[in-house]
């Protein structure tokens, strides 16, 4: 059976490792290839950061996979992590019962199923699950992300018919207008005519 080929880009001056395969091992041909910003724990867990709101955590000795909250915490974090686990149990990921809370504040957590072919790595496919998942949700938050660049850019760099010209101003505006203050000392504007006369 053909693997999905997962392999990590490493950082400037780290070396290269393969995951997938030992050396003088028989490669089988690739079927799938994703692009996710990963990174392999100590322990052999894999932790996805591309979504802008949660880190994934798959981890292989527990076959489980645990969802955690960047920065914020609220209801549309829940939200998010809710429609990841739905959409790795209508993939048939996970055990859709499994789904709990973690033993962190604002984790969510599930079991991966095993699999019945034994010649199917769950963790190869669960990480391109979730990479699908990422893939979903990218349009959503780079419209929100354009309309708040946008709002940012409309309130600080107006365009001329939005703005006022500051020597414009100073050219209309005068110290006085209306019947305010008509002459020093007047009280007249707040209905005090027969008092406090100057």
């Amino acid at each position: 059976m053909p693997d999905i080929d997962i392999r990590i880009i490493p950082s400037e001056g780290a070396p290269t490792q393969e995951m997938m395969g030992s050396p003088g091992e028989e490669q089988k041909p690739t079927q799938a290839t994703v692009h996710l910003k990963m990174r392999k724990t100590l322990d052999g867990s894999f932790v996805i950061s591309d979504h802008p709101e949660i880190d994934v955590v798959i981890m292989p000795h527990m076959l489980k996979i645990v969802s955690f909250p960047k920065e914020e915490m609220g209801d549309h974090i829940y939200a998010t992590q809710s429609r990841l686990f739905e959409f790795l149990s209508k993939k048939g990921v996970i055990t859709f019962d499994s789904v709990q809370g973690g033993n962190l504040y604002g984790t969510l957590e599930a079991n991966i199923q095993p699999p019945e072919n034994m010649e199917v790595d769950p963790i190869e496919v669960a990480i391109y699950v979730v990479a699908k998942f990422i893939e979903e949700e990218k349009p959503f938050y780079d419209r929100e992300a354009k309309y708040e660049d946008d709002l940012e850019k409309w309130m600080l760099e107006p365009d001329d018919e939005e703005s006022t010209d500051l020597d414009w101003a100073e050219k209309t505006h005068q110290p006085r207008k209306g019947v305010q203050n008509r002459w020093p000392g007047s009280t007249a504007a707040y209905g005090l005519t027969g008092m406090y006369r100057a």
